[in-house]
């Protein structure tokens, strides 16, 4: 290999009068203006789609000719100005949060996460998690949170998938030239590389930082494929979820350590740390040993004000599905790490990476080290916070179910970023301006009723065709790529039918998404599809996982099916499944069929993306849709059950599908009057979208997520931080002296004053009890009487009421408590009382992990 002795770059020579397309084009505002992607179109539309839709690349090999010939075009000097215009008009205009909230401060939210999925050209995204991850930041943007993201900057990226032949996967990978995407390199001053160091075992790794322009707010991507670093070292950040578990450890090191570090010294001081996943908890760490090394806190000091600063969403309803580390690798990393900087033995540095107290850690688990670190910790939709909850049930020992402190925010989609350009031109005319400005606003969507049934269906009718057209040049370029014969090419342009009822299924091929259970019994499946007269069509799409052999085998059973002569135009999988993919089957799909095994699919989005497209569901009770289904939006596969049998499970949901299609979607679809309108159907689609549409969305996500979690994490930091963290080390010496002393606390004796006789509804059952503290006082705890109905144990909710201090009738005397129970139902009831921490401090009763049960 050649070494270059020197390097320089080259950018677009653009003519005066354009530019304006520059700032355009490096802001990812274009990535949900329709105007602005029209615009790059109208500059070369075939240079469009061969640039992967990426307008840095286009200007950068687009003719001068042709940059001057525009430059005299009135038209596309005018067309330019109005999109450059509407990109400063977002940036500049009053936001939800200016108008809501005043908190001092500039860009004091960092939002970590291993992978964003912000457009198709650019390559650091997987699926869904790199998908919710970007929408996250386009709705920050929207409404103008002082938010940063932070990840890592993939040279390749993820895989490119093409199939053989006999439809086995193959993986191609594609390296990016960062400098021909819509991203620039941070520099300091004097304009050379901004870089941070890292110490790795032996040796120091340097990192650069990239910057893409969400709207808004910035997108920092972390890369160590820089000249300073070895061969080895400039492949950490080489590809998404690639190599070893070291490669891993690496990875991770570098976003959680190197992102806080890369922040800091950007002058970026973050007070609230959201992290996507357990990937980049290590930041965790880095955000201790900053206050240690700069304000002389000590290791639990640090920790205990840290902790309600910190973030955590999980996403995954899984263990498999964590990051793991063996000790020994986790000490070659951070030996000297915790030993010098956080200043802490073996034993307390280990057990930050466990929920489980009563047994020495032998691995190092990331969600757990999150959790332990993390205030706020959440799930992705409703069901999934207690999916959460039953997976590490054991971290909160002698902790309720229904008050193990694990909150859920369930998932949506930046709803204009998977809006067709039709559709959006619809719902704009009749909905207007508020529906762009706040898509989680009821009242606009209920001007979906304005619409008239004729344009809402010519719309979706023009976006199946659209899409079956890309599904045939797609089929075409596939054939010729793996050197398909003539009769195979025409074929292909026949494919699928434009006016027949379509099912569309696209994701990652995990065995647990089941892709080919509709398939499962290809005979009925095969009267379906080919009823002459009401036609059904379905599409696939999805990767499967580079040493997922299952996952491929399935998608190798749908190419087998789809060959078979009856059903070649009726059964079509598209390789190489992206957002450019997912965008077209979202627009003009009219079903989506999803068949997790529930309850592993923790949310699910890519439903989501087809309510104000005017698709409708088909799907398993799991994830987003258990919340979200009601028979007059959508179908249900199964009523919530849950098998222990896997292959009779398959077989009874198969035949549900079956039956659903047969007897209720195509009757529905294809019930047409004199005007060929499928009145009811339409209704449905109505249905959906009002109903849906302001709920499923990334701008009611964010703000919950700001309500909930960012707003109460920063005004709980500012305080602790306040008189040189004062506050902070009172509260983190309390909460040592409760730790201390919490063997101490113990009931000494329970009174019921109301033993005669049943209680009337509206009476009060008294509870009295006497409780040593030790060196506690009433003011460091709540007495609790938990109640409810004696019901063999079952997961309904119990009840409690706090006991009122009653004072000593002497000093000698123990701390005596009452309390009342309001009878206000008939039954049988049981109690007991409790003992938990009480701090202004506190977000919630539990945190700590202490409860004393009478």
């Amino acid at each position: 290999m050649v070494n270059f002795i020197g390097r320089f770059n080259v950018v677009p020579s653009l003519p005066e009068k354009l530019e304006p397309m520059r700032e355009i084009v490096y802001n990812l505002f274009w990535t949900w203006n329709h105007d602005a992607i029209e615009l790059f179109r109208r500059l070369d539309r075939k240079l469009w789609e061969e640039s992967h839709h990426n307008p840095v690349l286009m200007l950068g090999k687009i003719s001068q000719e042709r940059l001057d010939e525009v430059a005299a075009d009135d038209s596309f000097i005018s067309h330019m100005h109005r999109v450059f215009v509407q990109l400063n008009v977002y940036v500049e205009e009053k936001t939800w949060y200016q108008k809501n909230y005043k908190y001092d401060g500039d860009k004091f939210i960092a939002y970590f996460s291993a992978e964003f999925g912000l457009t198709e050209c650019l390559q650091v995204y997987s699926g869904g998690l790199g998908v919710l991850a970007g929408d996250h930041l386009k709705s920050s943007s929207d409404l103008g949170l002082p938010l940063v993201g932070v990840g890592l900057c993939y040279k390749e990226g993820y895989f490119q998938q093409y199939l053989t032949n006999d439809g086995w996967q193959q993986e191609r990978y594609e390296l990016t030239d960062f400098y021909n995407q819509p991203m620039s390199l941070v520099t300091r001053k004097d304009n050379s590389p901004f870089k941070i160091s890292l110490d790795f075992p032996g040796r120091t790794v340097i990192v650069q930082v990239w910057k893409i322009q969400v709207g808004r707010l910035p997108l920092f991507l972390l890369d160590t494929n820089v000249s300073e670093n070895s061969d080895e070292d400039k492949r950490i950040t080489r590809s998404l979820y690639g190599g070893n578990i070291e490669t891993r450890i690496q990875q991770e090191i570098v976003l959680g350590i190197g992102g806080i570090r890369a922040l800091n010294e950007m002058g970026i001081k973050p007070v609230v740390c959201h992290m996507n996943e357990g990937h980049s908890a290590f930041l965790a760490l880095e955000r201790i040993r900053f206050l240690i090394k700069n304000y002389n806190l000590n290791f639990t000091e640090a920790k205990d004000i840290n902790f309600y600063s910190n973030v955590f969403t999980t996403h995954t309803p899984v263990a498999a599905g964590i990051d793991i580390f063996s000790n020994e690798l986790v000490e070659k990393y951070f030996g000297s790490y915790y030993r010098q900087e956080l200043q802490v033995s073996d034993k307390v540095f280990y057990s930050l990476g466990t929920i489980i107290k009563d047994k020495p850690p032998t691995e190092f688990n990331m969600a757990h080290l999150a959790m332990n670190m993390a205030g706020f910790v959440n799930g992705v939709s409703k069901l999934h916070g207690k999916v959460s909850k039953k997976m590490w049930i054991s971290g909160f020992v002698d902790i309720p179910f229904d008050e193990i402190p694990i909150d859920y925010v369930t998932n949506g989609i930046h709803t204009r970023s998977h809006l067709s350009n039709d559709m959006h031109e619809l719902l704009y005319r009749y909905l207007g301006e508020k529906f762009l400005q706040n898509p989680a606003d009821h009242e606009a969507w209920k001007g979906v009723d304005e619409i008239p049934d004729e344009e809402l269906w010519r719309t979706h009718e023009r976006r199946r065709e659209r899409m079956i057209a890309f599904a045939r040049n797609r089929l075409i370029k596939q054939i010729k790529e793996r050197g398909g014969s003539t009769s195979e090419l025409a074929f292909a342009k026949e494919v699928l039918d434009v006016q027949a009822l379509t099912i569309g299924f696209a994701r990652r091929f995990a065995t647990y998404k089941r892709g080919t259970l509709i398939l499962r019994d290809i005979e009925r499946l095969t009267s379906i599809l080919c009823n002459p007269d009401y036609p059904v069509q379905l599409i696939f799409a999805g990767k499967a996982h580079p040493k997922d052999e299952e996952g491929k085998k399935l998608i190798q059973e749908i190419i087998a099916f789809s060959k078979e002569p009856h059903l070649r135009k009726k059964i079509v999988f598209l390789e190489n499944y992206d957002m450019n993919v997912a965008r077209y089957m979202v627009e003009g799909c009219d079903v989506w069929l999803n068949t997790p095994r529930r309850p592993l699919e923790a949310s699910g989005t890519s439903g989501m993306k087809m309510i104000a497209n005017g698709g409708l569901n088909l799907s398993v009770m799991d994830g987003w849709w258990d919340e979200a289904y009601s028979p007059d939006i959508g179908w249900r596969i199964g009523n919530r059950e849950e098998y222990a049998d896997l292959d009779y499970q398959d077989e009874v949901e198969s035949r549900l599908i079956y039956e659903i299609i047969e007897k209720e979607i195509v009757p529905l679809f294809y019930n047409r009057g004199e005007d060929k309108l499928p009145r009811n159907w339409i209704s449905m689609m109505k249905n959906s979208m009002k109903k849906l549409g302001p709920v499923f969305n990334t701008t009611r996500m964010v703000e919950q997520y700001a309500q909930k979690f960012y707003f109460p994490s920063y005004e709980k930091r500012i305080s602790l931080m306040k008189n040189n963290w004062e506050k902070g080390k009172a509260f983190s010496n309390w909460k040592t002296k409760l730790y201390e002393n919490w063997n101490r606390v113990k009931f000494i004796s329970i009174s019921e004053e109301e033993k005669n006789g049943d209680l009337k509804v509206g009476f009060k059952y008294p509870v009295v009890a006497e409780v040593e503290l030790g060196d506690l006082t009433p003011d460091d705890v709540n007495i609790q009487i938990y109640f409810g109905k004696v019901d063999n144990g079952s997961d309904r909710l119990k009840s409690y009421v706090a006991m009122s201090h009653v004072p000593k009738k002497s000093k000698s005397a123990p701390y005596t408590y009452r309390g009342e129970i309001e009878c206000k139902e008939t039954g049988q009831f049981g109690f007991t009382l409790r003992i938990l921490p009480k701090h202004p401090l506190l977000i919630n009763s539990f945190e700590l992990g202490l409860i004393r049960w009478a």
